[in-house]
Parts: C-alpha cells; structure tokens; sequence
C-alpha cells in the first residue's frame, strides 16, 4: 500500500475541509488501529500504519496542506530525484516528508532532529511454570551504550564542536531540482550543522560504544509464545547523544512433559484403568499454581471423553481469573493378567448380554443389516 497513491484525506478518513483537531483524531485513531504492535506480523497493517503517518506529516503543515490542495501528489513528485530511502523502524516515520520534502514549500525549518537508536530483538524461553507465576529475572546483552569519557558528544573531553563550514550552521544544503530549490541534510556534518574538533578516542567520534548490560525483567503471569516485552531505551543508543531505541524481548515457552497449551486453556490425557472406566472414580491432576485438581470419573466414561475445570488453566495476562484445564480420558486396556484376573475376565464374559456395551452391539447389528443375503 502505497500513501503515494491514495488520497491524503481518504487515507485519514476526512474530509478536505476538515479542521486541525479532526485530521489530529482521525490520526491517532487510525495510527492506533494499524500499530504494528497491534498487528504483528502483518506486513499490510505496517504499510497502512506508514501511510497514515505519511498524510498527517502533509496535512498537519498548513503550507505542505496548501501546496497538496492545489497540486496533489505531484507537487511533491518533482525533483525528487529517483525516489526515496526507506525507513528501518516505526519511530522515522515523521521524518518521510521532512527528509524528502523539506522546506521546499516553506515547511520543515530547522536542524534534522538526531536519528533515535536502533530497536533491538531478545529471544527469551521459560518455562510453563514460569510463564504461570510470572518472574523477576536478570538478562545480558551487549549493546551499543553511550560513550562515557565524552558524554555521547563524540568529542574528545575538553574539546568541543565547530559550526559545519559547508552548510554555515544551518544543518541543510540547498539544489535546484527543476522548478524547485529542495534542501537536504549537509553531507558534510550529516545535518547537525557543527562538526566535531577532535573526535573522542574512546567512541572514535561516534559518541556510543559497545558493551555488556545487565537488565532487569518483569515477566507477567499468563505470557505465552509470542508476547513481546518492551523495556524502553534500552536498545541501541543513537549516535552523538541523539535518543536510544527499545528493546524488545520476545517469549518463546518451553514444551511441558504433562500439558498442552491454547491460550490460556491447558490440556492433559490421563490414562486410566478399564476397571475405573467401568465403575467410575476420580483421578488426581497437579496444578501449576500448587494445589491439586480432584476430577471425578463417571461411570462407564470412554476413550476420548473430555472433562473439563474451570479455573485450572492459565492466568489471563494483564486480566482477571484463569483459563480451564481440560482432561482428555485415555481407557486403557491391562496388558498383563494374573490367574485370577484372567478367571474373573472369563466369569464376567459369561454373563455378557450385549446391553453392557450398547455402541458395540449397535456396531455389529448394523453390519448384519448391511451384508445379510
């Protein structure tokens, strides 16, 4: 989905005489529908999550707003030379129309804002446990920090920063593209309209460093494979001072011996005697938070029969209550007899009627329907 293409205003669900506070709530309405975080893995939620950012960057800007008005998308088609750069994380989509656009209509003044850090991905597996009761615990990682010895600066400690002599302090150089003067960052001190005297020996100028971190994490009850953690400005520190990224942890659970997992639904197969299928019983089941769940078996129960309790499950995460536990019953069949069990097996085969098992007399009177001359 491209926001080149579609109308600005049918993008944000407006119309062109909308005023600042409806195109600034169609936004966030939108933006918040389309948020990757509500949409992972959905490549057409992050490309129209962009796209809505992209109009209001246009439309928020009563000159750009002016120029679209007038020209539509080809008032900013001309002189681009050759497209645009795409962004790398959701945080640099304000920056689409700044960077491409400028002050080319008036917009835009100003130094570039320094680029925010990177956003890092930790993989972290637990336990079915731990995923119940939640944890506190301790990861490492290493990632680029911010330099010390010049403060994220980039410059040497006692030295400082000069004016860029290319772009005179302004942070933007001007072309002429066509009819249009387009502004872009200096090449020279990359936008920040100063350069460094004398770079730190420490970062080399870059104002971060790579090193080990210890962080802390908050893991809540009821995650589940999937759930994405964010520990904010904890990801890669943006060069010369500029913000830090998040880190996010992704939860990977661990394969439990005894329970299956669907949401917040667990499940067992419990195995149980012949004997106890016939007369009924119950059956014992551990459960995660500590107690233990008594299940009853009815009489005559078969193979494959689902029993079910509520509130033995999972917690809800950030909610109320638990899910249930779902036991799948399993009859199985003794494979070694003693003499005397074998003789009462013979006795009660004797006195069998057909009525103690009314699927497997079904079964067979309908074969006899079936095939009989």
């Amino acid at each position: 989905m491209s926001s080149t293409e579609i109308d600005f205003y049918e993008l944000l669900e407006v119309s062109r005489d909308a005023d600042d506070g409806t195109i600034k709530s169609a936004y966030r309405k939108l933006a918040m529908k389309w948020h990757p975080d509500r949409n992972p893995g959905d490549p057409d939620a992050e490309a129209r999550f962009k796209a809505v950012g992209a109009a209001y960057d246009c439309l928020k800007d009563p000159q750009k707003r002016a120029a679209y008005d007038r020209f539509g998308h080809a008032a900013f088609e001309q002189g681009m030379g050759g497209g645009q750069s795409q962004q790398g994380d959701f945080g640099d989509i304000g920056d689409i129309f700044e960077t491409i656009f400028g002050s080319a209509f008036g917009g835009g003044g100003g130094r570039p804002q320094p680029r925010r850090g990177a956003d890092l991905r930790y993989d972290m597996q637990i336990g079915l446990e731990d995923a119940f009761h939640g944890q506190q615990t301790q990861i490492e990682i290493e990632v680029s920090t911010g330099c010390e010895p010049c403060g994220g600066s980039g410059a040497e400690p006692g030295t400082g920063t000069r004016g860029c002599n290319m772009c005179n302090g302004y942070g933007k150089v001007r072309a002429k593209q066509g009819f249009f003067v387009v502004e872009r960052p200096c090449p020279t001190c990359n936008g920040r309209g100063e350069v460094i005297e004398k770079p730190c020996s420490a970062c080399r100028g870059e104002g971060r460093v790579d090193q080990a971190q210890t962080l802390d994490v908050e893991i809540p009850p009821g995650v589940d494979t999937g759930t994405r953690i964010r520990l904010s400005g904890k990801g890669e520190a943006g060069p010369n001072g500029a913000p830090s990224g998040d880190l996010y942890i992704f939860i990977h659970i661990k394969e439990h011996p005894v329970f299956e997992r669907e949401g917040t639904t667990l499940l067992t197969r419990v195995p149980i005697s012949f004997s106890k299928a016939a007369l009924g019983g119950s059956v014992e089941i551990p459960d995660l938070g500590g107690d233990s769940n008594v299940i009853d078996i009815p009489a005559g129960i078969q193979s494959g029969k689902q029993l079910r309790v509520r509130g033995g499950g999972m917690p809800v995460l950030q909610g109320r209550g638990r899910g249930d536990l779902v036991v799948e019953i399993a009859v199985e069949t003794p494979t070694k007899l003693s003499k005397a069990q074998r003789e009462i097996l013979e006795q009660f085969r004797e006195t069998e009627t057909g009525d103690e098992c009314p699927e497997s007399r079904g079964f067979f009177e309908k074969l006899k329907d079936v095939f009989s001359v």
